[in-house]
């Protein structure tokens, strides 16, 4: 029983580690993350998030929008919150 747990887990770490690989990290520094969300440089967490919100509601794949644009917004999110913090 122990040996099949372990071969489950292992084939699950390798299946999570494939799944990630093939995703492209998107590179954008500060002021692309600006543009791209729309908000001024010196915008808090609050207005960060909000238009995070309001465009991911926008585009985001399941309303028909694009998965690529989606990764890139979510990008620019985490871009100027790792700044604020």
């Amino acid at each position: 029983m122990a040996k099949l747990l372990f071969a489950v887990a292992l084939m699950a770490a390798v299946w999570w580690f494939l799944k990630s690989a093939r995703r492209p990290r998107i590179a954008l520094s500060e002021a692309e993350a600006r543009d791209v969300l729309g908000v001024a440089a010196g915008a808090d967490a609050d207005a960060i998030r909000a238009a995070h919100r309001r465009l991911v509601s926008a585009v985001h794949p399941d309303r028909g929008g694009s998965a690529d644009l989606t990764r890139r917004i979510n990008a620019a999110r985490d871009v100027l919150l790792r700044r604020i913090r």
